[in-house]
Formats: structure tokens, C-alpha cells, sequence
């Protein structure tokens, strides 16, 4: 079970940005348990949409309780984001992002206790919740990832997921963080993102209200609408169940490092 969800490749990758255990000077306490067999548990939990009591722990030999402990030590570590990024980084070295065409949209998770960014969702009944915002490139890898309450206006994280891409390594020449051209729906149609988007050398296909179908606006779209379908291959993001949103949030990088992950394996 260990080596099926976590291979040898990506385990390499991991130990890159994975903290050292903390040591303990006065000796005596439990073995720790190998930070593979804990990764294999964090990954099922997050594909299977399983709850931390339900984690099979004659599978990885290990409690839920141990799995969500050494989750939140690492999502505080920001080791998600970090194997995200790197995991771009291989990528983008070998040529496999494609920066011509990225795409923005956000979908919205129902949020079952609350917690952090969430809110009242304004097409669901006011029933709270909270939005994945997400930038991909063109061929729908998950570039720069964010979370929102479910009231957040699609246009306002923007700017923060632009500036969020991280540099990641090229083929040839410098790193890179700025897409050719941006394409995004008509919830984005506001002349101050067309400016900031300018003066930052992006190029900007923003639907306008009233003038263009939705048939038009889906011929380079459609990409990040099969992303955002992949993303529901991670069972635990159909709904929210983290009452911290940096736990969403690592469950939602998760996520995308795995989808990022299988073109790199492809």
C-alpha cells in the first residue's frame, strides 16, 4: 500500500522539502514512525475522502491520530506548497508547461463546520462554504492555488494568484513566473485587473459582460474546467471538513501536486 501510493520518484522528491525530525536530548520515548508511511497515510486520506478514525492502520502501521498529527506539523512547515513547487520545477525543466495560454476560475466547496475562509455561499442557499481559486497553464496544470470564503467575489484573488506563481525552472533561460496571456470569464470583467494584468506584461482575454457567449469563451477555457474536475479525484476537497484553513488549503495542494505529478511520471 505504501509503495503503490507513494513511489519511489515522488518519495525522493519529498525528502527535498520534508523538515528533520526534532530530536529529543532526553532520550527515552516511542519510535517515530518513517515519514513515508505517513506520507502513503496523508495521500489515501486525501483520495479516498476518508476521515482520520477511518485510516486503515494495519495498512500503514500507524494511527490517524499519528497521521494528522505529522499533517498539521507539516502543512505549518508549508511542505505541501514546497513539493508543489517543486514538482513544477521538473516540469518546467523538462519543457512540459506550456505558458502561452493559462486560464483562471474557482470553484466552491460546501464547508461542513465552518472555520477559517468560509462564508455564506450566495448560489447555495447561504449555506457556508468556501471557494479553490486556482491559475493553470494551457494544458490545465495547476500553476498557483488559493482558498476563499464562499461570498468572496471571483475577481479579488486575482492579483494575489498572479503574484503567487512561483519561479519555476525552464528548459533554457531564466526562471519563469508570468504567463504570455491570461484567459478568464466574464466574473473577471473589470478594467483594473485589464491595467494591473498590462502593466505586469500580461497579455488578458476577459469575457465582457453582455457581448460574448459562452461558447466562445470555452475554446481555450475548457482545460481548467477538466483541472477543476480532476481536483474532485481528491475526495476529501467534495466537501470541506477542516475547520482550519490551512488545512483545506494543504489538502488542496495536495491535490494539485498529484496532478502535477502524474504528467510527470506520463
Amino acid at each position: 500500500m505504501v509503495d503503490r501510493l507513494v513511489s519511489d520518484e515522488l518519495w525522493e522528491l519529498f525528502q527535498l522539502v520534508v523538515p528533520e525530525a526534532p530530536s529529543r536530548p532526553q532520550g527515552g520515548g516511542r519510535r517515530r514512525h518513517g515519514d513515508r508511511a505517513v506520507l502513503a497515510a496523508i495521500v489515501f486520506v486525501a483520495t479516498s475522502g476518508c476521515t482520520w478514525q477511518q485510516l486503515p492502520a494495519a495498512s500503514f502501521g500507524l494511527s490517524g491520530a499519528t497521521a494528522h498529527r505529522r499533517f498539521t506539523e507539516w502543512s505549518k512547515a508549508r511542505v505541501w506548497a514546497k513539493l508543489h513547487r517543486l514538482v513544477l520545477d521538473e516540469l518546467g525543466s523538462r519543457g512540459e508547461l506550456d505558458w502561452s495560454r493559462c486560464a483562471i476560475d474557482s470553484v466552491n466547496m460546501r464547508a461542513r463546520k465552518r472555520g477559517g475562509l468560509t462564508g455564506p455561499n450566495p448560489v447555495d442557499r447561504g449555506k457556508y462554504g468556501s471557494k479553490i481559486h486556482l491559475i493553470t497553464d494551457r494544458t490545465g496544470l495547476p500553476l498557483s492555488v488559493g482558498i476563499s470564503g464562499a461570498n468572496v467575489h471571483d475577481s479579488q484573488p486575482l492579483i494575489p494568484l498572479v503574484k503567487g506563481i512561483p519561479p519555476v525552472r525552464s528548459r533554457r533561460g531564466r526562471r519563469r513566473r508570468r504567463p504570455d496571456k491570461l484567459h478568464a470569464d466574464k466574473g473577471y470583467d473589470y478594467s483594473q485587473l485589464r491595467r494591473w494584468l498590462r502593466g505586469r506584461g500580461i497579455k488578458h482575454r476577459i469575457a465582457r459582460k453582455g457581448t460574448e457567449t459562452s461558447q466562445r469563451l470555452c475554446r481555450h477555457r475548457w482545460t481548467i474546467e477538466r483541472t477543476i474536475s480532476w481536483l474532485a479525484g481528491c475526495r476529501r476537497l467534495h466537501r470541506r471538513y477542516e475547520r482550519k484553513a490551512e488545512h483545506f488549503l494543504a489538502f488542496t495542494s495536495i491535490a494539485c501536486t498529484l496532478i502535477c505529478y502524474r504528467r510527470l511520471v506520463c
